[in-house]
């Protein structure tokens, strides 16, 4: 059975994480990524002729495997990786790390078993590389994806800079028209590009294998990128290890800079040792024509020398800070000229604190050099409010990634998001070149503005109803319903009570139709991609299907009125990474009746050895000593096993009524006094009341007619004992009766049987539940609406001042009665 993916990755960074002792995480990345590439490349190429990769003889990961425990693991890992790099010309690539370093990795026994568990966590059947592409439908390129990521958050402000994000990849990815190459000898190039990760994201998205070219100043980095190239199969990716800007490699005959059809880069903001090594007045390869940069910020820099290495049809994507948009001095020449040239397609302002190295917010420039001349604006985007905070950093969800690129790609309008800067606005006295975004985007959003005339006098303002426009072009009849004209022009009265505006909107019948309409439009697509669903083989594509899908749904979703489809499209997306990703992959590696059988839940004890779960039914939290990764118990027993269970929440209601009658006589009759005084055990809220003990106190006073009022109490109480006891033995002859219920229905289940649970009663029934809650969103923000401004304006200040006036007024006249005097 095939382990999820997700278990995989998070028990594999924990594993990892929890090894490497006081190691910093980016120091400690090198030896689980070396390791990483050596089972990968091990399991993908070895024993195959003319393979890309040598794995020669003892320069294998098996090698490695057969070291645990050996006192010399240390040395003899590093000789089996310098086997693997001499093989493949890999030196100083794949043997950056020392295994043994004992400063690093401990001394003796701590270094061999450290070792050995670390070679151990990658001897996992689940880990098999072999016969997969990484970012098509393998392990590989999450698995690689999900380390780098958690090493750059783990390595500190300082230490994070050899990854972009991969979500900020993707979109320069789709910006800058590389899903247009048609040729295998089209470029794509990045001068600062860390371990290769935005390389990569541009890579994937072209459709044909386009040459990569890459240059890291930094040694261990660069390292990193060519290990990550063959990772990812790009083993012809060309990674060069040098200063860009002092030192450019990739150069023509005549040494004049090489030209690429594509550029992406994300480098080192404000770098103050930018002209180290050259003198950019006298730049051999005439980079900074427009200017040159201030000395200690190297921003513009990089960008000019980006322009400098593009084709005059090339294409590019840079992030940058947002100073380079509006800094003045010798940075505002060279952005009038750049900007005056027409190079700049697109400004992209990305949300504050998503980059590992830096918290400042970012932006992107779209370059493009083939339009340039015809160019008479620039497309600006704030995208600065789109994300999901995720522990200390904020990260772009897929709704946002989705939108930014529709947006840009498009061309589309939004107010407050996104619009066409005409060049001569840009240009004007006014803003002199300055193309900071919230000079010509206004994203803050509306004030809402308290009308005092309203307050005085009463009424709803009209212009506060007309703000709902967008729901009145939907339900416009609903407006006349709620709505009456007020006693004077511009201000309106409710109809109904404020009591009554949520029953009236929802019981209108073009709130219903709107509802319908919307619930229409999901069985739509359902109907659409069921067959889809179902479909999935051994050997599937989940990446491809989850691309379908929610491309799909996001189109359709596009025609319901008041709703965003990027958030429909968004429930999708996280209910794909939270469970559907899982069930598709152990589906596509498993099948569907392998995925769905029953595997053993481990018994787990408590420090006295008594058996604490599974014994202790929990129906409701899905407690179970069996568990299915595909159907979980609750779906089963939905489908299948409804009078059952609700025979057990009945019991488990008759249970509670008597648990609560229990409380309630032990509060009222236990305390000094109370008749079950004698019988309780215990203080405070450890106070309890045995069965025992109320027998023994029964027989005890039985026959004195001078305890007839406790007797009475001690035995309604025993009797609610005896009731709870059989209660209690009745619900769990019931759970028990459900679990021998359900472990016996599993193995029946066919193939359309779990299909039929799975897709329908699982995926879609999910689906369908958030689709009705983006339904119920927009209903509730409407009556929300229409109910705080019926609060606001529902009393009159003068009605209030005059209020006020009459309780005073009774207040004064109560203390005269009682005779309270004061000046």
């Amino acid at each position: 059975m095939a382990i999820k993916k997700s278990e995989l990755y998070s028990s594999l960074w924990a594993s990892c994480d929890e090894l490497r002792g006081g190691m910093d995480a980016s120091q400690y990345k090198d030896y689980v990524l070396v390791l990483l590439f050596v089972k990968y490349v091990s399991d993908k190429y070895a024993g195959q002729k003319d393979a890309l990769i040598e794995v020669p003889k003892g320069g294998g990961f098996p090698d490695m495997v057969t070291l645990k425990g050996d006192k010399e693991i240390g040395d003899k890992i590093n000789k089996i990786i310098g086997k693997l790099a001499e093989a493949n010309d890999l030196r100083g690539v794949i043997d950056v790390a020392d295994f043994n370093d004992s400063d690093k990795l401990g001394k003796g026994k701590d270094m061999v078993d450290r070792l050995s568990n670390l070679v151990a966590i990658f001897d996992n059947p689940a880990l098999n590389f072999g016969g997969n592409r990484a970012e098509g439908d393998d392990i590989m390129g999450d698995a690689y994806e999900y380390l780098m990521r958690h090493f750059a958050v783990e390595s500190g402000k300082s230490k994070g800079q050899f990854l972009t994000p991969a979500e900020v990849s993707r979109i320069m990815a789709k910006v800058i028209g590389i899903s247009n190459a048609t040729r295998v000898n089209q470029t794509i190039y990045d001068p600062t590009c860390g371990s290769g990760s935005l390389l990569l994201k541009a890579h994937d998205e072209a459709p044909v294998d386009v040459t990569i070219y890459g240059q890291e100043m930094d040694n261990a980095t660069a390292a990193l990128a060519r290990m990550n190239m063959i990772l990812h199969d790009c083993p012809t990716a060309s990674i060069w290890n040098d200063n860009t800007l002092s030192t450019p490699h990739y150069k023509n005959l005549d040494d004049s800079l090489k030209t690429f059809d594509f550029v992406v880069a994300n480098f080192p903001f404000s770098t103050k040792s930018w002209s180290n090594g050259f003198d950019p007045e006298h730049d051999f390869y005439k980079r900074f024509e427009f200017g040159i940069p201030p000395k200690k910020n190297g921003d513009f820099a990089f960008l000019l020398h980006i322009l400098a290495s593009l084709k005059s049809n090339g294409k590019g994507a840079v992030i940058h800070p947002h100073g380079v948009l509006f800094r003045g001095g010798a940075e505002a020449v060279i952005r009038k000229e750049v900007v005056r040239r027409g190079y700049i397609k697109g400004i992209i302002g990305l949300p504050a604190n998503l980059f590992y190295g830096t918290g400042i917010p970012a932006c992107i420039l779209v370059l493009d050099k083939e339009h340039a001349l015809a160019r008479k604006g620039i497309f600006m985007v704030d995208a600065s409010k789109g994300f999901n905070k995720d522990g200390n950093k904020n990260r772009l969800r897929a709704q946002d990634i989705h939108k930014i690129v529709d947006t840009f790609n498009r061309q589309l309008k939004i107010p407050g998001y996104s619009r066409m800067v005409p060049v001569a606005e840009i240009s004007d006295a006014k803003n002199d070149f300055n193309l900071n975004l919230p000079r010509y985007i206004d994203s803050t959003e509306t004030e809402d503005i308290q009308d005092i005339d309203a307050h005085l006098n009463g009424g709803i303002p009209n212009r506060d109803i007309d703000t709902l426009e967008p729901y009145w072009q939907v339900i416009p009849s609903i407006r006349a319903t709620l709505f009456k004209k007020a006693d004077r022009p511009g201000y309106c009265q409710l109809k109904v009570a404020a009591a009554d505006i949520k029953p009236t909107i929802f019981g209108h019948p073009e709130f219903t139709a709107f509802n319908e309409s919307v619930t229409n439009l999901f069985f739509k697509w359902r109907k659409a991609n069921t067959p889809r669903l179902k479909g999935i083989t051994v050997g599937g594509k989940p990446k491809a299907l989850i691309e379908e899908l929610s491309e799909d749904l996001l189109e359709t979703f596009r025609k319901a009125p008041l709703l965003d489809a990027y958030d429909v499209y968004q429930h999708l997306m996280d209910y794909w990474a939270e469970t559907m990703q899982d069930d598709v992959y152990i589906i596509s590696a498993d099948s569907w009746k392998a995925g769905a059988q029953v595997r053993e839940i481990l018994q787990v004890k408590n420090k006295d050895g008594k058996l604490i779960w599974p014994e202790s039914h929990d129906y409701k939290k899905g407690k179970r000593r069996f568990k299915s990764d595909l159907i979980p118990c609750d779906i089963l027993v939905a489908r299948y096993f409804v009078v059952e269970r609700t025979a057990i929440e009945g019991v488990e209601q008759e249970l509670a009524e008597i648990e609560q009658r229990l409380d309630e006589q032990k509060e009222e009759q236990s305390g000094e006094g109370g008749l079950l005084e004698d019988v309780v055990e215990g203080e405070g809220d450890k106070k309890k009341i045995a069965a025992k003990a109320v027998k023994a106190r029964l027989a005890e006073i039985a026959k004195d007619p001078d305890f007839a009022d406790e007797c009475k109490a001690l035995e309604g109480y025993a009797d609610l004992l005896e009731k709870q006891s059989d209660t209690k033995r009745r619900l769990k002859q019931a759970q028990e009766e459900l679990d021998n219920n359900l472990a016996a229905k599993y193995p029946k289940l066919d193939e359309d049987d779990i299909k039929t649970l799975v897709v329908d009663d699982k995926w879609l029934a999910r689906l369908a539940a958030d689709v009705q809650g983006e339904l119920d969103s927009v209903s509730q923000a409407l009556t929300g609406r229409i109910r705080q401004l019926a609060d606001r304006y529902a009393t009159p200040l003068p009605k209030l001042t005059g209020e006020v006036r009459a309780l005073a007024a009774r207040v004064d006249e109560h203390l005269k009665k009682m005779g309270a005097k004061w000046k």
